[in-house]
């Protein structure tokens, strides 16, 4: 027999708008993925994961800083064939320090000059010459000159040299296909196809060495004034598809180029997308309201203001997954034999498999399966949570009682933060997909509910550890869990995920609702 208690007979999910209404029909539900589907063909989409131009651009940087510092730590070695003084490491850090500030007052730490090798390597060797002279100017009027030798300088800037034009050129060849790809593209929608649309439209295409990726324009007029194409970019849908186009398929920015005074129609879109993981950003070139220079940024040559941003992104990003691998990694290892003994006491309490795997909501509302201990009686499994469980629950076994009040059932999810990458050791909880509070589906209960997957859900949580955890009965129960889920999301830090984490244990002894 399977070691996992599964779900052989998924239902269909339900279509969520982003708003709260839910399209419980299967004719709604196929008609809007048929026109999801469609945009997805129009606007030539594939699921390639993104990878962050700052992220990239950051590592390049430490690569050239150790291939400069290197070269003068290898070149002093060869030529003078013993070790190095403080004041020897001290030069080469500065000289490579001083090269680095060149490179980026030169411009070349960015995609654009990744991809174009010419431009970069002209540029790279004006700011390492420049680094060098700089270096051999204090040098000379300090009358150090005696101190180092020209050989081993001489050495250092060839080999340097070397290193770096050797260095860009391969970096150009992976970022060529990285952007053939996709995955440094930043997959831009319009919401608006009017006048205001095409301007943004023809800016937006007219600049070059963007990083931009146009897919198209979503507008809920389906008038004259919004044309089924707005200078060669199709019109996906209404702003409802986009909400189900965005998670379905990659997008990282969306665009309004709705004016300001439109307020009232910008409020009630802004109602359904701040929901998704996206930046939001709202076209200000055509606005006659004049705000001050440092109240913008810019898309290229267009001035936008920033209305939402994605919460954890670039190096935040990769701090928190490395933290989840290696701290969940440490907790497998030493909890194994706890798991041990619970899967034991499981097979032995009650016939059927040890694990058991659920449905749940993840990461931009995706479905994903996630791991526990069985509590319930094999042949009364709940795969959809249509009925939560309550206080002395006959479905849940002697044991299942046990590590449900202690949370022990929750052990196996450290395989899908490990393994599966799916969960984080802290977020917002995974709700299963068709869970309810008070018989209403929590996306009902609560208006933007599914906000609270901006980012990816995790073990434990902020609700969890301020005592929001257990049943849901009632719709403020759920309320208090969002709110505490929302407040994680806005002010997340890797010391707060340290303390949640610390917490947890303490929280656990003193909850009172989890049956």
């Amino acid at each position: 027999m399977s070691a996992f208690a599964t779900d052989h007979h998924p239902q269909p999910t339900p279509l969520d708008s982003g708003s709260g209404q839910v399209d419980h029909a299967p004719n709604g539900r196929q008609e809007a993925l048929r026109r999801v589907a469609l945009a997805e063909s129009l606007a030539g989409l594939s699921p390639r994961p993104a990878y962050s131009a700052a992220v990239l651009t950051g590592l390049v940087r430490l690569f050239e800083f150790v291939a400069m510092a290197g070269a003068g730590f290898a070149a002093h070695v060869a030529y003078l064939g013993y070790g190095w003084s403080f004041e020897i490491a001290v030069t080469i850090a500065s000289i490579s320090f001083v090269a680095l500030a060149a490179f980026q007052a030169l411009d070349v730490n960015n995609v654009s000059a990744f991809r174009d090798p010419a431009y970069a390597m002209l540029r790279v060797a004006g700011g390492w010459s420049f680094a060098f002279l700089l270096a051999l100017a204090a040098i000379f009027f300090l009358k150090h000159d005696l101190a180092y030798s020209r050989v081993w300088l001489m050495s250092w800037f060839l080999g340097g040299f070397a290193l770096l034009l050797t260095g860009r050129l391969i970096l150009s060849i992976v970022v060529r296909r990285m952007t053939a790809r996709g995955s440094l593209e930043r997959r831009t929608v319009i919401v608006g196809g009017g006048p205001a649309g095409e301007e943004v439209l023809r800016e937006l295409a007219a600049q070059r060495h963007t990083d931009l990726r146009i897919c198209g324009v979503f507008d809920d007029r389906a008038d004259d004034r919004s044309p089924d194409v707005v200078i060669g970019f199709p019109k996906l849908g209404a702003v409802d598809d986009l909400v189900e186009f965005a998670r379905r398929t990659r997008i990282d920015l969306i665009i309004f180029t709705l004016p300001i005074t439109a307020e009232e129609r910008i409020l009630q879109m802004l109602r359904k997308l701040w929901v998704l993981p996206i930046d939001i950003r709202l076209a200000a070139h055509a606005n006659k309201l004049r705000f001050r220079p440092r109240s913008y940024s810019w898309i290229g040559t267009v001035p936008v203001l920033d209305v939402f941003d994605k919460p954890i992104t670039d190096w935040n990003v990769v701090v928190k997954t490395v933290f989840d691998r290696v701290v969940g990694a440490l907790l497998l290892v030493l909890l194994l034999p706890v798991m041990g003994l619970i899967a034991l006491a499981v097979k032995l309490d009650s016939k059927g498999p040890v694990l058991f795997r659920q449905k749940r909501h993840g990461f931009n509302n995706e479905e994903i399966e996630v791991f526990k201990f069985r509590s319930m009686y094999v042949d009364q499994l709940d795969h959809t949570a249509a009925k939560q469980v309550t206080r002395g629950d006959p479905r849940v076994t002697r044991v299942g009682r046990f590590i449900r009040k202690t949370s022990l059932d929750e052990l196996p999810q450290l395989f899908n933060v490990v393994v599966k990458g799916n969960l984080s050791l802290v977020g917002p909880r995974p709700h299963a997909v068709y869970a309810t509070a008070a018989e209403h589906p929590y996306e009902v209960v609560v208006d933007g509910y599914f906000a609270r997957h901006r980012v990816k859900p995790g073990i434990t949580g902020w609700a969890q550890i301020n005592g929001w955890r257990g049943e849901t009965d009632t719709p403020e129960k759920i309320q208090k869990r969002v709110e505490c889920d929302l407040y994680y999301i806005e002010n997340w830090s890797l010391l707060l995920d340290m303390y949640i984490l610390a917490a947890t244990p303490f929280a656990l002894i003193k909850a009172e609702n989890a049956y």
